[in-house]
């Protein structure tokens, strides 16, 4: 990849104040914009936001406003989703119908200049999930030009025995989640893309078998060193410091944390600090204190992401007990700051540790998940050092390939990869570890 390669990034979600999937779509361009000349598209939402941290419009950015679209078809997902923080299936099936809007705006905006050649290469980055189709997948290849998607992510199935949270939840829509595939432009995106970006193992494992030399595994998160630029300075010791980062919700587990450290809460071996917001948070209070724990957890509420690392920095282990964790961005942070993660051995957040760095907690149902963090809790407290090991260890591993610039360059091998006209990718080394 040359500096002088035009690449055409799609990120309908790209916001450098906001987190997640917005903070994943501004981060890559940036990224990206240093191996290559990059033109982000992105939706009005982000206009603001990405013209105060720079960018030119029409120069460096372009501007989609399909409003007239997603808005009422958002105020629509908002009443049906049932509640707020929740119904998050229920807005990703009707935002995935306001993309098509959205995509062929890109379309009328750009078809005359991709016709010409301005451009080496279309790369869609977010929308993350794959029930977002593509309506623009084949014209690029009529026209010659390869289209690259992902990294795509979500979707991993409810553990069988957490219904009850699923309920809380109100995912009822995840139940035929699998109607996606009957969309339009589900073969066709597949079919026409050159490479496409899996984020997970359950994303890479979806595609079908004939697609599955196009893809390449490539974790969807990472850390801007700039803003996770603390580092854990204290050295283990008991009473250990823990910290729960995440919204308050039912599937993010901080009730089975509470309950499995209680003892060790009430015995004065373990503080914890809460980090996040959302509907539960009156009843994980009323459980610390109905639990006698209250005294050694603190309650942060929302924290600004880019503050987030003031308090993370102090602990001595990040835990994430969350029953179904697409990509777990929140594990990368804490390795960047050289705390060890400890996270339910389910979906996303496993696939980013190994023994060395953090330690997956395995479990079937609440009352093992309870029981082995319990356990995992106890050995940490009587054998402390080792959290020290491994926070080193994980902040290593962020510094060779969980930096956004590391994600760059593996991103950079797929795309000199398309470009030499390479068909099958599913052995490109891009420095990771397909998982198992």
């Amino acid at each position: 990849m040359h500096q002088h390669s035009q690449i055409l990034l799609i990120a309908e979600a790209a916001n450098p104040e906001w987190a997640s999937v917005p903070l994943i779509g501004w981060s890559l361009y940036r990224a990206l914009n240093e191996i290559a000349h990059v033109h982000l598209v992105t939706h009005i939402r982000n206009r603001d936001a990405v013209l105060a941290a720079g960018l030119i419009e029409g120069e460096d950015v372009t501007i989609i406003d399909n409003e007239k679209v997603a808005g009422p078809v958002w105020k629509i997902a908002s009443k049906l989703k049932g509640g707020d923080g929740k119904g998050w299936t229920t807005l990703a099936a009707f935002s995935s119908l306001s993309y098509y809007f959205f995509e062929m705006e890109v379309w009328r905006h750009f078809k005359d200049r991709l016709g010409a050649g301005e451009f080496n290469l279309v790369h869609r980055i977010t929308p993350l999930s794959p029930t977002h189709q593509s309506l623009i997948a084949r014209r690029l290849y009529k026209l010659g030009v390869p289209f690259i998607v992902g990294p795509l992510n979500g979707g991993v199935p409810w553990p069988k025995k957490f219904i009850d949270r699923q309920h809380a939840e109100r995912e009822w829509l995840s139940h035929i989640r699998g109607l996606y595939k009957l969309m339009p432009g589900y073969r066709s995106t597949l079919k026409y893309s050159s490479a496409i970006i899996a984020g997970s193992q359950h994303t890479l494992k979806a595609v079908p078998d004939w697609a599955q030399d196009k893809c390449v595994y490539i974790p969807e998160n990472a850390v801007d060193p700039q803003r996770f630029n603390l580092r854990r300075t204290r050295k283990a010791t008991v009473p250990l410091k823990a910290a729960f980062i995440g919204r308050l919700v039912p599937y993010k587990g901080a009730d089975i944390l509470l309950e499995a450290a209680a003892e060790f809460l009430r015995g004065g071996r373990l503080e914890i600090d809460i980090v996040g917001d959302g509907p539960e948070r009156v009843a994980l209070e009323e459980l610390a204190g109905r639990i006698n724990v209250a005294d050694h957890v603190r309650f942060h509420g929302w924290v600004p992401h880019a503050k987030v690392q003031s308090v993370l920095a102090s602990c001595d282990f990040m835990a994430l007990p969350s029953v179904r964790e697409f990509g777990g961005g929140v594990v990368i942070e804490a390795m960047a700051l050289g705390v060890t993660p400890v996270v339910a051995d389910y979906a996303g957040p496993p696939e980013l540790i190994d023994e060395g760095t953090g330690i997956k907690v395995g479990f079937d149902d609440k009352q093992s998940l309870v029981s082995n963090f319990r356990n995992t809790i106890g050995a940490l407290i009587d054998a402390p050092g080792q959290l020290d090991k491994m926070g080193a260890a994980g902040l290593e591993a962020v510094k060779e390939k969980y930096t956004w610039q590391a994600k760059a360059r593996q991103i950079e091998a797929v795309y000199d990869a398309v470009l030499a006209g390479r068909k099958k990718l599913e052995l490109l080394n891009v420095g990771l570890t397909a998982p198992a």
